[in-house]
């Protein structure tokens, strides 16, 4: 490939990235407007998942600010190569305590945290990297009483514990809950109620905690009923950056 090609390439996909980000757009203002919410009252994390730091370097020059990796050994090195650029990383991933330093060196957020082990995990590494993190804790709508979610998230009946030792960490700060639409359980096919759901818990962690504000729920899929049920957040990848390649 020549420079030239390469260089249309670029474009082309620039052109195709900044046509994806205007219908999200579109799509995140109107159901904002239905929802009776200001525009600036939800956050867009474009999730970059799959996709190469090209394409980061891309969204930041559209304006994007807020991006989301889902695999360590995939975000280290884009994050890496991106570090010169004005972006805040989000890790939504399943996260293994032995993955904790890495995150900890590039993700300003956290949004899956879900037991106790990896709050103090997360605490030690923040603290030593002379860090804050913000934690999310990840609630699983479909989990049993006192459990966790084979996909990751803490059942409901947990959250205020795991909420109250981020609150509670040195090098961590509490920000709020999130979810993902579930599969199976009550709630499964029913992404508004799930988020519903989330939100009345979100009222509940306000209550003791209220600067923890944030509610990250809604995907490409299901946006619209995570504006509507009060998301703050919500983490779209498909619908910017197109139908993933598979993963190996």
């Amino acid at each position: 490939m020549t420079d030239e090609t390469a260089g249309t390439g670029q474009t082309g996909r620039k052109a195709e990235l900044a046509r994806n980000l205007a219908v999200v757009e579109r799509r995140i203002a109107t159901a904002c407007a239905v929802a009776g919410r200001k525009r600036e009252e939800v956050t867009l994390i474009v999730v970059t998942k799959t996709y190469p730091a090209d394409d980061v370097r891309i969204l930041s020059e559209l304006g994007v600010r807020q991006v989301a990796e889902n695999r360590d050994q995939d975000a280290a090195p884009k994050a890496a190569e991106c570090a010169d650029l004005p972006l805040t990383w989000h890790f939504v991933g399943q996260l293994q305590t032995n993955k904790v330093r890495s995150v900890i060196s590039y993700a300003g957020i956290v949004h899956s945290v879900d037991r106790l082990r990896l709050v103090d995990a997360l605490s030690a590494g923040a603290v030593r990297a002379g860090r804050e993190i913000g934690a999310l804790v990840q609630v699983a709508l479909d989990a049993e009483s006192g459990t966790r979610s084979s996909r990751g998230g803490a059942a409901p009946d947990t959250v205020g514990e795991i909420a109250e030792a981020i609150a509670a960490a040195p090098g961590l700060r509490l920000d709020g809950l999130m979810t993902v639409a579930p599969l199976a359980g009550p709630y499964a096919g029913q992404p508004r109620a799930a988020f519903d759901r989330l939100t009345e818990i979100s009222s509940l962690l306000r209550e003791a905690h209220p600067a923890a504000n944030m509610v990250s729920a809604g995907m490409s899929a299901d946006l619209e009923d995570a504006i509507a049920a009060g998301a703050t957040h919500v983490r779209i990848g498909s619908a910017v950056l197109g139908v993933r390649p598979g993963l190996g």
